[in-house]
């Protein structure tokens, strides 16, 4: 009989560390560049179709950037 909880089988199941990981890293950069497009078009005379095409060109980074992170974390030891 296994001593493992429902709830660390759960956390311990592939899917739902990457889900967790990907949504921590969602948070922290999605935040940081939120802050950046805001101070960009506001304290900048930059036309508002520049912070449009930021964020743009942010969404894809972020999926280059994740998959390049999770790559590295799953190498072997």
């Amino acid at each position: 009989m296994s001593t493992e909880t429902t709830f660390q089988r759960f956390r311990s199941n592939k899917l739902v560390q990457s889900f967790i990981a990907y949504s921590i890293f969602r948070a922290f950069y999605g935040a940081g560049i939120l802050l950046f497009t805001w101070l960009f078009a506001t304290k900048t005379e930059a036309p508002l179709w520049m912070s449009i095409a930021f964020l743009l060109c942010s969404m894809v980074f972020s999926r280059i950037l994740f998959r390049y992170i999770k790559k590295g974390r799953e190498q072997p030891e």
